[in-house]
């Protein structure tokens, strides 16, 4: 049985390679992505379980989310979101985009699995 598989995209180096790296250690295969413009193609052709993406620069960030969740057969992958900014209008552009759950930077290095959790839970 194959692993399932995450796309991650950071502009950061740290801590973007350590949430690589700890989805890794969860079991899943990583696959990085370095423009958030090739998102949606990239989601359509190699059908992730989820994504987790650095909202950074955020205007294009969540235009890319935006287009992911625009498209039918990319709309159901969950998108956990991290920034350093955690100010109420970034969470709203972040859930009207079509971010699942927007963390901290702190956060996703220390609470990654139980993040993945939250936005992996069948309702």
């Amino acid at each position: 049985m194959s692993k399932p598989l995450a796309v991650v995209y950071y502009a950061n180096l740290m801590p973007g390679s350590q949430v690589a790296n700890k989805l890794q250690d969860l079991g899943y295969r990583v696959l990085a992505l370095t423009d958030m413009a090739g998102l949606a193609s990239m989601c359509q052709k190699e059908k992730p379980f989820l994504v987790v993406a650095e909202i950074m620069p955020a205007a294009a960030a969540l235009a890319a989310i935006g287009q992911l969740k625009l498209d039918a057969a990319t709309q159901h992958i969950p998108v956990l979101g991290y920034s350093t900014a955690q100010d109420p209008a970034l969470q709203a552009q972040a859930t009207d985009a079509g971010v699942s759950l927007l963390a901290g930077t702190a956060a996703i290095s220390e609470h990654l699995a139980r993040l993945l959790d939250q936005i992996l839970q069948v309702e």
